[in-house]
């Protein structure tokens, strides 16, 4: 077998591969007395087809596969032993590959454009300089984060007499002109309503100091504003039949419920933080302020990766592609996108293309390794956040696990977390490698530096957009 490797340029190649007889004889005849074991032919025993009949039928067929195997391999096995570092898969070059007849040739070759990564250099030390963003907590953020977590332990209360956004229930009748129960019109048992979202302030203020067993007289169509949506599905009818309806109802109330917060106790501080974690409201605040810190280290952590990033992108400067061939691949890639898709999208490729090497590249310089445990850890912290955002911070470690063992089912969430497990190792060490100059900044602040990135990222595409379309001209 003979491999060759031409450089086209910095950044594409040309591999050639010639496979001769003696590569593959001796494969093809042990496929052959494989396949001569099981092959059952009209006219023969199981296992006893003579095997100048099954090379006659079969022979090409089998070798053009053997070939195929050989060719997989001994490609892939070249590229890994000599280190080429390659973008995407190897295209065949059709124009430099012979015509192959497997039926008469014993020499077969095979020609293939190869991609070649650009060559850069992102390792970090301790010249490089950035910025660490940490969020200051407040009392304001912790009296927001102990409101939200009174609001997610809410209950409601039945009470004798409404008040604003109270909400009622009872039995709506439809009236006649003459205020009297109308026979045969609507009639709706336990309706539903929210007095304080009614449209209609007159008919809002019929409820005001409403009690159990009052009946008040109201006009739905009136209350909210001819909305045939809402007159529908009060009156439990259809939009077309709500439209018709413009008389009066009674409302003979039969309950009203009132929304009541959790109480700062005992109860609440047990149900956020865990039985006796805190014992009175300010260890329970001391907790939430502490426990927001923690949170807020992985936006800083993610501030401080798209930073690395920028900072990365911008040192080794605009680095050069094997564009045409990316796109052959990127085209092979999304069989079911037309032209304008890969043209729109390939410049965003390419920015993902260049962060994903530098990423390579401080993977090796670190030498990172992604272990499973490393992926169940990850997979466990965003499991943890999912359920922070609805008040449950203290869920045991294997209720953790078994949720995150869930996520990892899923080949694409997989992935996903995979990539993000190698980006918290990139950044834990990138920060012990570089200069860092730590900078505490309010969440307002914060969230700033994140407007002004995005737009000084429309202003910068824009600006390339604008020399390109003055290029084409």
């Amino acid at each position: 077998m003979n491999i060759s490797f031409e450089n086209v340029d910095k950044v594409s190649a040309l591999l050639t591969m010639k496979i001769e007889k003696s590569d593959y004889a001796e494969k093809v005849e042990k496929a052959l007395k494989d396949f001569r074991k099981k092959a059952n032919l009209p006219g023969f025993r199981p296992g006893q087809v003579p095997m100048g009949l099954l090379k006659k039928r079969f022979g090409t067929e089998i070798l053009a596969d053997e070939i195929n195997k050989i060719l997989s391999q001994e490609l892939y096995k070249y590229i890994r032993e000599q280190k080429v570092n390659i973008l995407g898969e190897p295209m065949a070059n059709e124009e430099k590959t012979p015509a192959i007849d497997f039926a008469t040739q014993e020499e077969f070759t095979f020609a293939f454009d190869i991609a070649l990564a650009p060559e850069f250099d992102a390792k970090l030390s301790a010249k490089d300089k950035l910025n660490y963003y940490t969020i200051n907590v407040d009392e304001a953020m912790v009296d927001q984060q102990v409101q939200a977590y009174c609001q997610r332990g809410d209950q409601y209360q039945k009470v004798d007499s409404y008040q604003d956004n109270d909400m009622v229930k009872g039995l709506l009748a439809q009236l006649d002109e003459k205020g009297n129960t109308l026979e045969g019109g609507i009639q709706v048992e336990n309706a539903v309503m929210l007095p304080n979202y009614m449209k209609n302030d007159d008919e809002k203020a019929k409820f005001e100091g409403a009690k159990v067993n009052d009946v008040i007289v109201l006009n739905p169509s009136k209350a909210y504003n001819d909305s045939d949506v809402e007159l529908a599905s009060l009156l439990k009818i259809s939009k077309e039949e709500a439209a018709k309806v413009k008389s009066d109802f009674s409302f003979q109330v039969t309950e009203i419920t009132r929304f009541e917060p959790a109480a700062l106790d005992k109860a609440l501080f047990d149900q956020v933080l865990g039985e006796g974690v805190a014992k009175d409201e300010k260890e329970f605040r001391a907790h939430i302020a502490e426990d927001m810190k923690k949170s807020f280290v992985a936006d800083s952590d993610y501030k401080f990766l798209q930073d690395l990033r920028a900072y990365l992108i911008g040192r080794i400067g605009e680095l050069e592609y094997p564009e045409a061939m990316l796109k052959r691949i990127m085209k092979q890639n999304n069989k079911d996108k037309d032209d304008a898709y890969l043209e729109e999208n390939f410049k965003a490729s390419l920015d993902e293309l260049t962060w994903h090497l530098i990423k390579e590249q401080l993977s090796d310089q670190f030498e990172l390794k992604v272990e499973q445990a490393d992926v169940l850890e990850t997979a466990k912290a965003a499991t943890r956040m999912q359920f922070a955002q609805y008040g449950m911070t203290n869920l045991p470690d294997d209720v953790l696990t078994n949720y995150a063992n869930e996520m990892l089912k899923n080949q694409q969430q997989a992935e996903g977390l995979v990539a993000r497990t190698v980006e918290n190792k990139i950044v834990a060490k990138a920060k012990e490698t570089v200069k860092l100059t730590e900078k505490a900044v309010s969440m307002e602040e914060f969230n700033k530096l994140f407007e002004k990135e995005n737009k000084e990222a429309k202003e910068t595409k824009s600006t390339k957009t604008a020399k390109t379309t003055k290029s084409k001209k």
